[in-house]
């Protein structure tokens, strides 16, 4: 479990597990939609960034053009690392957050977050914790 990639991956999950709490929290509430914000856009990131160290390390892909999380998605979905849309979804929605300074976005995707994109986060949690034991 000495993975290049474990240091960061323990990130993600202690992000993912204080993203998590957003589930019970008051959504109508600015302090925490502002948070529920911030705590995606990192656990996104983080999820992005691990897949890229585990598409090196453990399938020897360096071929990306920039590295952009884009890239990455796609060869994570190509290796089935993940599956579905919704990543792609993320991405965009993690793109249009960083532009948020009202708050609308998070208000309008709260719901999507908290109900879907935590499970997909989850399930990705879930995989590298299946390849790691090995």
């Amino acid at each position: 479990m000495e993975r290049k990639f474990m240091r960061r991956f323990q990130s993600y999950k202690r992000s993912l597990e204080a993203l998590s709490e957003a589930r019970n929290r008051d959504m109508s509430d600015s302090f925490v939609l502002s948070g529920t914000s911030a705590k995606f856009s990192i656990t996104f990131d983080l999820a992005w960034k691990t897949m890229k160290d585990i598409l090196v390390e453990y399938y020897a892909i360096m071929d990306f053009v920039s590295g952009s999380p884009r890239e990455v998605l796609k060869k994570a979905f190509q290796t089935g690392m993940i599956t579905g849309d919704e990543w792609m979804e993320m991405l965009e929605i993690r793109n249009r957050l960083i532009h948020d300074y009202e708050g609308e976005i998070v208000k309008e995707y709260c719901r999507r977050i908290i109900k879907i994109y935590i499970g997909k986060f989850t399930e990705f949690q879930l995989w590298v914790e299946s390849i790691s034991d090995k």
